[in-house]
C-alpha cells in the first residue's frame, strides 16, 4: 500500500479571499511577521499496491480532473510513505 499527498493551491495570480481573510486576522490575535497566506487543499490517497508510474499517472489525471480546477489552481503529487508489508527471509 502506498500514501500519496495531492496538495491543491490557487495559483499566484488568482486573488485568494480566504488566505486574505487569515492574514488580516493573524495580527490581531497577536501573530506578526506573515506577509501573505495563501489557503489550499490536502488530499491523502491509499493506493492498493506500489506506486508505480503508472498509477501515478493516474493520482495526476485525478488531480487535474476532479480535486482541481486546472483554470484557477495548481497542484503537486508526492508519494509520503510506502508499505512494503512484511519482509520474508
Amino acid at each position: 500500500m502506498a500514501r500519496v499527498v495531492v496538495d491543491v493551491m490557487p495559483k499566484p495570480e488568482i486573488l485568494d479571499p480566504q488566505g486574505k481573510a487569515v492574514q488580516g486576522a493573524l495580527p490581531r490575535l497577536g501573530f506578526e511577521g506573515v506577509s501573505e497566506v495563501r489557503q489550499g487543499k490536502r488530499f491523502e490517497l491509499e493506493l492498493d499496491g506500489e506506486a508505480t508510474d503508472d498509477r501515478l499517472a493516474q493520482v495526476h489525471e485525478m488531480a487535474a480532473t476532479l480535486l482541481s480546477n486546472p483554470v484557477i489552481e495548481d497542484y503537486d503529487v508526492r508519494v509520503v510513505s510506502t508499505d512494503e508489508g512484511p519482509s520474508v527471509g
